[in-house]
């Protein structure tokens, strides 16, 4: 009589495995993509709720006074000053306040830094108003001809037109957790009303823009 036990075939044998091998793959990655959009779901809802709670609000600077001293440009064009400029900034923020590590401040005029200065560091609670006070120097700057034939010009009139660029590293403070640090970087342009290079009575408040 026949033995009813048949083995099969290695082939057959060996494409049942992988068949099997296959079907397990494909239903490990299903689960692993459920549990991905789960925890991405969670982390929508969670930062959602974050924000609601929060509610962020957008920092705001503005330039209040300016003023140039000691404006000298020389014949072979190179540039002498010291510039002053009063910097408000205003955290309208009711639960989130900023450390500001590091600040650097330039002038610059027609895309050409001419001044620097750096700021203290310093923190800025919720709903707070600092007001800064920043002089940035110029020490024998180098000018092309026409840059200088320009801001020479702007001088007999006046006034001069700058660009004063902030440089800073933040971090953000909500309750007890604090962010890692951050650039923040703030230009306010056009400055103008410089007006007779030494007083700040007839300037006008500009307002600046902010990339965090």
């Amino acid at each position: 009589m026949a033995d009813p036990t048949i083995s099969q075939p290695p082939q057959a044998a060996a494409q049942q495995i992988r068949h099997r091998r296959g079907h397990l793959h494909q239903r490990l990655l299903r689960y692993t993509a459920i549990v991905l959009l789960a925890l991405m779901i969670l982390i929508a809802i969670s930062v959602l709720i974050a924000w609601l709670v929060i509610r962020p609000k957008r920092l705001v600077f503005t330039v209040e006074g300016g003023s140039v001293h000691n404006f000298n440009l020389t014949h072979d064009q190179h540039l002498t000053a010291t510039f002053g400029f009063s910097i408000i900034s205003y955290n309208p923020n009711r639960r989130v306040s900023f450390y500001y590590d590091s600040i650097e401040v330039w002038a610059s005029y027609d895309d050409h830094d001419i001044a620097f200065s750096a700021v203290d560091p310093f923190f800025q609670p919720h709903r707070n108003v600092t007001r800064l006070y920043v002089k940035l120097a110029a020490q024998n700057v180098s000018l092309s001809r026409s840059i200088s034939r320009e801001l020479r010009l702007d001088k007999s009139r006046g006034q001069v037109e700058l660009t004063v660029l902030l440089d800073t590293r933040v971090r953000l403070k909500v309750g007890s957790w604090k962010s890692r640090d951050r650039i923040l970087r703030i230009w306010c342009s056009p400055v103008f009303d410089l007006v007779h290079l030494s007083s700040s009575n007839n300037f006008h408040m500009k307002y600046c823009d902010l990339e965090l």
